[in-house]
């Protein structure tokens, strides 16, 4: 899984965040919100470094979701 596809743990980090939510690494390995989603508590660390990414990445863009 590339670090840009949908539903991989960057890709959920940065929706997190750009959707203003908290952060819960997680991922969908079929994509976004298909299939089975991947917890924390089965993640490796190297996943859960990448979902941190993500969600850091974009707090520094300082691009977020308008509501």
């Amino acid at each position: 899984m590339k670090k840009s596809d949908h539903g991989s743990p960057f890709d959920r980090g940065s929706a997190d965040a750009y959707y203003g939510r908290e952060s819960d690494p997680h991922y969908y390995p079929a994509g976004s919100y298909v299939g089975e989603r991947i917890g924390r508590e089965k993640m490796t660390e190297m996943e859960i470094e990448s979902y941190l990414d993500g969600y850091e990445d974009q707090i520094a863009s300082g691009i977020f979701k308008e509501w």
